[in-house]
């Protein structure tokens, strides 16, 4: 077990050093992400952890368990870019030792160290490991969930298994028993990440079931027990959110943020119209080839080996990947992160195939040199991020003018990440405004601090008073697209 464990602790803190570098310099992109941390950062200020707030406002968009590990890193790291990032890296960390230690169980090691090197390097991995969102603890638990039915059932997908000396000497039930729980709990789990989807591996045993014959799993995985274990360890958290919120967290987190994204789209994400949805049924099997990359380059050669012939555990591991893409290209809202937790299975199974091929150790070995080059010249550019960012540049030349009393407003541009990096100097909740609405707002006692375009601006207050201090920056909106130009009126208390 000695070498075991401290192969297990090289390759987890080497893929969380690789996965945290730059985070501390790139600054929160897009709104998921400072929607994330700034929810954590409210609550922990609430101590609250049952029931989310962002702004001041409920936020059901996603369970809690990401704004609990992100209050933990706060509580050591302090409420910083680094801190909100940090669990997502430690995730993608342990997604990786669960993938070398499965290919160890399989009884190739090192199908599993390029198995998680495969997942360490590739493009979806590297953006999310970094990324303060929810998904990479749903890649990590929905893997573990996968791994553990896996081993249900390993000795009916007919795998060579490598078997520890303590194993041989534990009854087979134990065993079992201890991988129906792993499974179970980590779908409770993958649950509390981000809801029903991480419930996917179940859809797995059934589309396997389909493909191996005799294949049996009702008295292996005691579905109803299971099932209801599941249920009850959501329920810790999920009653008393219900009570709270009187059904709201279930109206709005299932009902509109799972059942109307599968059914239409929200925010722009996909097309509107049946014909647009038709045509973008490809989208995922298209952009594998980028989300996959720089492996990528291989998967026309893996379809077509497993084309020709596979085995039990080949039809495993496809058929958990295949669900994936199948149920996200149905459903009609689409962004390409939505496929990621079938990275550490595509990672597994090309890893697996490539075992046999005399040259593979080579096209691993390059095609890793050329990941990494690439991930170290995009980490060396991350400090320029922050020049580009409109919201992290306008606090850094009002900081020394804030204060915790003033009150913050917004108009044309209501970007969350205004919450999350202005509410670190300044204690009010941000109040969305119009062009009517603005001097109204100045005229209120108190120091005041409005953002807004920089056109606004100065339609609004052509000559500012003797005492008020403006603030100007040009910068890129990565919500949007867009580049804009806005300017921070401050009226000192």
């Amino acid at each position: 077990m000695q070498p075991a464990i401290r192969k297990f602790a090289l390759l987890f803190f080497g893929a969380l050093l690789f996965h945290v570098a730059g985070s501390w310099t790139l600054p929160l992109l897009d709104r998921d992400e400072p929607r994330f941390a700034e929810a954590s950062r409210e609550m922990l200020q609430r101590g609250d952890y049952v029931v989310p707030y962002l702004n001041n406002r409920y936020r059901f968009d996603k369970p809690p368990l990401t704004y609990w590990a992100q209050a933990a890193s706060y509580r050591v790291f302090g409420e910083n870019d680094f801190a909100a990032r940090f669990p997502s890296a430690i995730a993608a960390a342990l997604t990786a030792v669960v993938l070398l230690a499965w290919g160890r169980r399989m009884g190739n090691e090192r199908v599993g160290w390029w198995a998680a090197l495969i997942f360490s390097l590739c493009l979806q991995t590297f953006m999310h490991a970094r990324a303060a969102v929810a998904d990479m603890w749903l890649v990590f638990f929905m893997t573990a969930a996968h791994w553990a039915g896996y081993e249900l059932l390993r000795d009916r997908l007919n795998v060579e298994r490598r078997t520890s000396n303590a194993e041989r000497r534990t009854p087979e039930a134990t065993i079992l028993r201890r991988w129906w729980w792993l499974f179970y709990c980590s779908l409770a789990l993958a649950f509390l990440a981000k809801g029903p989807i991480g419930w996917l591996p179940l859809l797995t045993l059934v589309v396997t079931k389909l493909g191996v014959k005799d294949l049996r799993l009702g008295r292996r995985f005691l579905f109803f027990t299971g099932l209801l274990f599941a249920f009850s360890l959501v329920a810790l958290w999920g009653i008393p959110a219900l009570v709270r919120t009187e059904g709201l967290f279930f109206e709005v987190g299932i009902g509109r943020h799972v059942v109307e994204r599968s059914v239409g789209v929200m925010d722009g994400h996909g097309p509107e119209k049946l014909w647009g949805y038709l045509a973008t049924l490809p989208f995922y099997f298209v952009l594998i080839f980028v989300s996959f990359a720089p492996w990528s380059i291989k998967l026309p050669w893996l379809a077509k080996k497993l084309w020709r012939g596979r085995d039990p555990l080949d039809a495993y591991l496809i058929a958990g990947a295949a669900v994936i893409f199948i149920v996200f290209t149905l459903v009609k809202t689409k962004l390409p992160h939505y496929t990621l937790p079938a990275i550490p299975l595509l990672a597994l199974l090309l890893a697996k195939t490539l075992a046999d091929l005399p040259t593979a150790a080579r096209f691993v070995r390059r095609t890793a040199i050329v990941g990494a080059v690439v991930a170290a010249f995009v980490l060396v550019l991350t400090p320029v991020a922050a020049h580009f960012s409109p919201t992290l540049q306008l606090v850094r030349q009002a900081r020394g003018d804030l204060r915790r009393e003033m009150e913050i407003g917004a108009l044309d541009y209501r970007e969350p990440s205004l919450v999350w990096y202005f509410r670190k100097y300044i204690d009010g909740w941000m109040v969305n405004l119009s062009a009517e609405e603005l001097p109204a707002f100045f005229a209120k006692p108190g120091g005041r601090v409005a953002v807004m375009s920089t056109a606004v601006a100065t339609k609004a207050y052509p000559a500012l008073p003797p005492s008020w201090k403006s603030y100007r920056t040009h910068g890129f909106n990565t919500a949007t697209g867009k580049w804009v130009d806005l300017t921070l009126l401050l009226k000192p208390l």
